[in-house]
């Protein structure tokens, strides 16, 4: 009897071992204490001030570890301890085992100094028809001119290309999935952001549609790599009081992520109302992205409020570049090419490290150093 309930045994762990269950979304209390062990997060969305958007900050031709290093060495000396940087789906297709080479690259210069970046793997904003190679230099007067999606139309709308868009995800969270100079993964950047004016080019028709089918196979490629870190994908728009007031997307990220993570860049009573409404789910709360300075968003009244409900913290742009988001987004009807906005939109830092506010950069300080 002892033998066949050994045998029994071996037979169902052999069974286990070579069918694993499916990886699941974090429990409350895993997620909650991942995020115990951490300091108060505070960081930027980063890309280096020579490069316009994703493709151009990471093509071999491109990519310059000094100036990254540079720049992480200005956000460092003000106590920032994390970067959210997008990646994007050509890269891998383009060069694998290069792309994943910079990776480390950018993970070690980070590391460096002591800085846990999340990276975002796609995002539905801005140009939706990528293209490997030269980027063109920025436009005249006009907040993030060059800025490209991932996975761009022609590729979202072809359910063909989804094999190579899971290749390219299950790629780099298995390569990097394991790796504790990551954070968190974030998958997709506003998904539901029909971004139907961006470069004067037409959206899809059904990009919400598509969104919505495609998001969750994403997590679940990435869960299937099994990552150390959480997932997440931030919602930015509408109702969260409550799941039934969301919309369709929103509902999807919020139920398929591990940590709860969201995008204001409204005043500050907005901004602790959105907190108040993400608290329902009893999961850590990161704000990812915030501080518009022309539309209410400022450091000087959002970081306060962050660090009340140790909500992590991470503003759009570190140092002003190609990237021009110093520019307000009303640049887009009206480029500020022979006048210039009276107050920089984005961005923390000049080309040369001086920074835009030195009140600023002193709150930062003064805040990050009482985590």
């Amino acid at each position: 009897m002892l033998r066949k309930s050994y045998l029994l045994f071996l037979s169902l762990w052999l069974f286990v071992a070579a069918f694993p269950l499916p990886a699941q979304r974090w429990s409350e209390d895993k997620a909650n204490a991942w995020y115990a062990q951490l300091p108060w997060l505070v960081g930027s969305n980063f890309i280096p001030a020579n490069a316009i958007n994703q493709l151009e900050m990471w093509q071999a031709d491109t990519f310059d570890p000094q100036e990254i290093d540079r720049e992480l060495g200005w956000a460092e000396a003000i106590g920032m301890n994390t970067m959210r940087v997008f990646l994007h789906d050509l890269l891998w297709e383009q060069d694998e085992a290069g792309f994943r080479q910079r990776i480390d690259t950018f993970l070690t210069i980070a590391s460096m100094h002591h800085i846990r970046p999340i990276f975002v793997l796609f995002d539905s904003c801005w140009d939706p028809d990528p293209k490997l190679g030269p980027q063109h230099p920025p436009i005249p007067g006009v907040h993030n001119s060059g800025w490209v999606q991932s996975p761009g139309d022609q590729a979202l709308a072809d359910k063909s290309q989804y094999p190579r868009l899971k290749a390219y995800v299950q790629g780099v969270v298995g390569a990097f999935g394991q790796d504790r100079r990551v954070l968190a993964w974030d998958l997709w950047n506003e998904p539901s952001n029909g971004n139907e004016s961006s470069y004067g080019k037409r959206e899809l028709q059904n990009k919400a549609e598509l969104v919505q089918g495609l998001l969750p196979q994403v997590f679940a490629w990435a869960r299937e790599e099994h990552p150390i870190q959480p997932l997440t994908s931030g919602v930015w728009t509408g109702d969260w009081s409550s799941p039934e007031n969301m919309d369709a997307i929103s509902r999807i990220q919020v139920q398929e992520s591990d940590v709860i993570s969201f995008h204001n860049y409204g005043w500050p009573e907005e901004f602790e109302q959105r907190i108040e409404w993400l608290k329902q789910f009893h999961r850590p709360v990161l704000c990812t992205e915030y501080m518009a300075r022309g539309a209410g968003s400022t450091f000087d009244t959002i970081l306060p409020v962050a660090k009340k409900y140790h909500v992590a913290a991470i503003n759009w742009g570190l140092v002003a570049g190609k990237t021009q988001t110093y520019l307000p987004w009303d640049s887009w009807e009206r480029p500020y090419v022979l006048v210039k906005p009276t107050v920089w939109f984005h961005d923390v830092f000049y080309a040369d490290g001086r920074p835009y506010r030195q009140r600023e950069v002193d709150l930062i300080r003064e805040l990050t150093r009482e985590r």
